[in-house]
């Protein structure tokens, strides 16, 4: 039978079939990607506990850093532990019912189970200590926390957000005593630029280059 195509017409078209179909998959991965971020955008996520930050920092006055304490010096901000938590709860509020998973930590020692909220994927590199040092503050990212009964995300965290941050970080910085404000006022575009220089910012080259956060 005599051969229609060439052995290299046909390993073309089916190198073509081959590339139309993994366009397909990765724009179905992408629109999924899109539509599960701005599914997860305002919606609060369930814990062990219903810890309020409306309550312990919009009411209560605490520092983000009682609780977080690693935020300044490690890429992880750090998770309230059971003994953080019994400082105060230890005597206060301490036989609601809402609280037993906390003396049931403190009887065992098995930590408190938090769920993430900003939860990225390994495979992205994300140094909160390096940000609070160049003076972004934690409502460019989490949002008023100290406005939110329970925690939900306000960011959509993918990579455009990011790197249009990164692009243009003077206008998301923040005086150091901001840092961990809630309700402090925004810098105007003159304070911003002279921060910028304050802070000494990586150039816009090296903040977006891919070994930034894939590592």
């Amino acid at each position: 039978m005599t051969q229609v195509f060439r052995r290299r017409t046909e390993l073309g078209v089916k190198l073509a079939f081959a590339l139309f179909g993994l366009c397909v998959v990765g724009a179905i991965a992408l629109a999924a990607s899109r539509l599960r971020s701005d599914l997860d955008l305002g919606q609060a996520v369930a814990q062990p506990i219903p810890f309020s930050h409306k309550h312990h920092v919009g009411d209560v006055g605490l520092d983000c850093r009682y609780c977080h304490t690693t935020v300044e010096n490690s890429a992880f901000a750090g998770m309230p532990s059971t003994q953080t938590c019994l400082t105060c709860h230890s005597q206060l509020f301490a036989k609601a019912p809402m609280l037993a998973p906390l003396h049931e930590s403190a009887a065992t020692g098995k930590p408190i189970a938090w769920n993430r909220v900003h939860d990225l994927p390994d495979f992205v590199y994300f140094n909160h200590g390096i940000h609070v040092a160049k003076g972004v503050a934690c409502i460019e990212c989490h949002g008023r926390v100290d406005q939110m009964p329970m925690t939900w995300r306000t960011s959509p965290l993918q990579m455009e957000w990011c790197l249009a941050c990164h692009r243009n970080p003077a206008a998301h910085l923040h005086p150091k005593s901001d840092v961990f404000s809630m309700g402090a006022p925004l810098p105007t575009s003159e304070e911003a630029a002279l921060l910028a220089k304050t802070f000494r910012l990586q150039s816009e080259r090296r903040l977006t280059d891919c070994s930034t956060c894939h590592r």
